[in-house]
């Protein structure tokens, strides 16, 4: 491991009231005190009790650069576990930068992406599922995502791992004691409690795998495309989820040629959203693109809404679109019912066995029932957590797949009637796979690629 001494901006870059420069290692402390003046103490910032903060100046030779709040925290009750010293200076992208310069040239380097955490994990102050979730806790797109990841770093995910493990410990161990010493520990009826403990550990692990598609729906939002014909208010519906005017929104049918994404907050849901060109048959070459690319995009979607125009009789372009979305999900919005209609809704659901929903995007009706019906289609009409936690991380998925593999296989020796030893052989596979979850055994390349997607600083 590199023991340097590490610094780097901590908050973020730009105009703000205050910024923070950590620093860590061995030389953090007297790195800070050649360019440190107190206002008040006569102590060195070495003399100082941890977890104190110290009010003063950094200075550059006899030029003072910033009035600081100065935080000395001594290793190990630090977020790496090593000497910390927090410089906290108005904000400010020149003065922030001034003084991490005078900071590195004290014998200090820049910090890598992500090296603060990564060093917490190395010095065991925490797991790797619960460094990942840091990283999950500044993307979180939405409150749920949020509460998610912090259950992750408060050990959840962690504490449900080492339960697993130590029950698959156990069972190897007992088949390596009574294969070594048959005398004193007896395998009669040992393969139905090995059953019975692996239908238990594959129970959790397949309630986890299953939970993981909602999870990363939370964590990455619903990929939603809006389809339709051309003018039935596919724009004015993004406009009003982003709540503000993004797209161009006339009287012209055909405005929008290409496609428009935003991130949408709905309560806890998040919607990734792609407004795309109306469907319909088209001699404009550069319609007749974004008509071919919505149909491209929409078939990789999570969820279709589909706006039909009431005041306007379906046509083939309709039939084409519902032939599209027959096997998506997919809600259909029965537009402009603040006008006279032509189209029923007893008329959709005799071509569709989707959810239609009447709605005014002028009085903004039918908003909140297609929020709910949203929720109802991808979380079963609530999310909630309390002390579950969702599988976000495609690591730790596949990791969990492996692991339930390995564990049907040892079923399957059970069930053949095979030697105990090999039930050994899938069970530590199991044992080996889960532990990469949370750090034991991994590569040091997979560990350098997940701390290299943090921000800097962190």
């Amino acid at each position: 491991m590199n023991t340097d001494t590490i610094a780097a901006i901590a908050t973020g870059i730009g105009t703000g009231g205050i910024s923070i420069i950590r620093i860590s290692g061995d030389m953090a402390i007297p790195a800070t005190e050649k360019i440190y003046r107190s206002k008040k103490s006569n102590k060195t910032l070495s003399e100082q009790k941890s977890h104190t903060i110290h009010y003063g100046f950094i200075v550059d030779g006899d030029e003072v650069i910033d009035e600081v709040m100065v935080t000395v925290m001594r290793a190990p009750l630090t977020y790496t576990r090593e000497d910390v010293v927090e410089i906290n200076c108005h904000g400010g992208i020149v003065v922030t930068k001034k003084i991490l310069d005078i900071v590195l040239r004290q014998g200090v380097r820049l910090a890598e992406p992500g090296e603060f955490t990564k060093r917490a994990f190395l010095n065991g102050r925490i797991d790797l599922s619960q460094a990942e979730a840091v990283c999950d806790i500044i993307n979180a797109k939405n409150e749920i995502a949020l509460k998610n990841s912090l259950n992750q770093l408060r050990g959840r995910e962690f504490e449900i791992i080492k339960d697993l493990r130590d029950g698959i410990l156990r069972d190897v161990a007992f088949i390596e004691a009574a294969l070594d010493d048959p005398e004193n520990y007896s395998l009669d009826g040992f393969s139905e409690r090995l059953l019975a403990n692996i239908d238990n550990y594959c129970d959790k692990i397949e309630k986890l795998i299953s939970g993981s598609k909602n999870g990363k729906l939370i964590k990455e939002g619903i990929n939603t495309v809006i389809l339709g014909k051309p003018n039935v208010g596919k724009s004015s519906l993004l406009n009003i989820l982003v709540k503000e005017d993004r797209a161009i929104v006339t009287d012209i049918a055909g405005t929008t040629r290409d496609t428009l994404e935003e991130t949408v907050q709905l309560n806890e849901i998040t919607l990734n959203i792609i407004d795309t060109a109306g469907i319909r048959k088209t001699e404009d070459i550069v319609e007749k693109i974004g008509v071919e690319k919505a149909i491209r995009i929409a078939k990789e979607a999570d969820l279709i809404i589909y706006i039909i125009d009431s005041t306007v009789p379906l046509d083939e372009n309709d039939e084409e679109i519902l032939s599209l979305i027959k096997d998506k999900k997919a809600i259909i919005l029965l537009n402009k019912s603040d006008l006279p209609s032509i189209v029923s809704i007893d008329e959709i659901k005799e071509k569709s066995n989707h959810p239609v929903i009447t709605t005014s995007f002028v009085n903004y009706t039918g908003l909140e029932e297609m929020e709910s019906l949203i929720k109802e289609m991808f979380f079963k009409g609530e999310i909630k957590l309390n002390e579950d936690i969702l599988i976000t991380n495609d690591r730790h998925i596949e990791a969990f797949k492996k692991a339930l593999e390995a564990l049907n296989m040892v079923k399957e020796s059970i069930k053949n009637q095979m030697p105990e030893d090999f039930y050994s052989i899938d069970l530590m596979t199991a044992y080996e796979v889960l532990g990469k979850i949370i750090g034991e055994n991994v590569e040091e390349d997979l560990i350098n690629l997940i701390f290299s997607e943090f921000c800097m600083g962190k």
